[in-house]
């Protein structure tokens, strides 16, 4: 796999690895996700690519205090052969390299196979709620 930033060509095939990764729920535009990420950091929206086609994806950011990943996905075909692990290790990488101390994520409490992959690769709960506030509908 080889991890590149996010081209706006890419848009189709990542929302297309999202749909296929059940990434996607109604109160979240895909659209206007990737759109806003694009004004804030696209450096740190990454893709990996096999043969040219776009497999996986993760987008991260860092506000001075913390960084935070959302959207790590691998097409289900390419699942258990270490893409997500070589994903996370490069977006943890350029987070470290811009300062960032300590890198957050948030998983569905019921998706238990993405627990188990966090922590095997080291993640912890931090035994917090997450609680949001959408400020801005994407109906």
């Amino acid at each position: 796999m080889q991890v590149r930033v996010f081209a706006p060509a890419d848009e189709a095939d990542v929302i297309g690895l999202w749909e296929a990764c059940d990434l996607l729920r109604p109160w979240n535009d895909p659209k206007r996700d990737i759109a806003r990420k694009l004004k804030m950091q696209p450096e740190l929206f990454l893709v990996g690519e096999i043969d040219g086609t776009v497999m996986a994806s993760a987008m991260a950011g860092y506000d001075g205090h913390r960084g935070w990943v959302y959207y790590l996905a691998v097409s289900p075909e390419h699942q258990g052969a270490g893409h997500g692990r070589t994903l996370m290790d490069e977006v943890e990488a350029r987070l470290l390299a811009i300062g960032c101390p300590k890198l957050n994520l948030q998983v569905r409490s019921t998706n238990r196979a993405v627990i188990d992959f966090y922590e095997g690769i080291g993640y912890r709960s931090d035994e917090v709620i997450g609680l949001g506030k959408r400020l801005i509908p994407d109906d």
